[in-house]
């Protein structure tokens, strides 16, 4: 997929999780307003289901907030610092050749820069695989891609590799 010119990996190393498991005192456990997607296929949202299951407890040293309104289709970390959406619709950003991109742990993550009239920070989209997940990072916890560590390891474990037709 020519959206994943440039990937960077980002191995799982111990010290790395040691680093974001003593990290855990920062923030969290705050409620987050997350805005769902529209209501994805039921394959779809099955993933998006068993991916809320294995979402990590803590993403870079932030605790798991409570997303409100409740639903498997997001998650938030440290309030609203680190939010993430599963089942969203393919983003016609996914066909443009000139987007960056990363692969965490085997699974690939279009990059995108927010604008400052947006909030900064950045987005994060999974491609290649059978259920689109975006995570929205804040500008202050966006300097580190081992963010993306647990996410990524969470996300191969329960949606499959192949290409979404949602």
């Amino acid at each position: 997929m020519s959206v994943h010119r440039r990937p960077l990996r980002v191995p799982a190393l111990p010290a790395l999780a040691a680093v974001l498991a003593l990290a855990g005192c920062a923030p969290g456990g705050s409620e987050a307003r997350v805005e769902p997607p529209p209501t994805p296929p039921a394959d779809v949202a099955g993933f998006c289901a068993a991916l809320h299951r294995e979402l990590p407890e803590t993403v870079a040293g932030l605790a798991r907030a409570e997303a409100s309104p409740e639903s498997d289709l997001t998650a938030a970390w440290g309030g609203s610092a680190i939010v993430l959406r599963c089942g969203i619709p393919k983003p016609p950003e996914m066909a443009d050749p000139k987007q960056d991109g990363v692969e965490v742990n085997g699974v690939r993550w279009l990059l995108q820069k927010l604008p400052d009239s947006a909030g900064g920070g950045f987005r994060f989209i999974t491609g290649l695989r059978l259920a689109y997940t975006e995570v929205r990072v804040d500008e202050e916890h966006s300097t580190d891609a081992g963010m993306l560590v647990g996410l990524s390891a969470a996300v191969a474990r329960t949606v499959p590799e192949g290409i979404s037709s949602y």
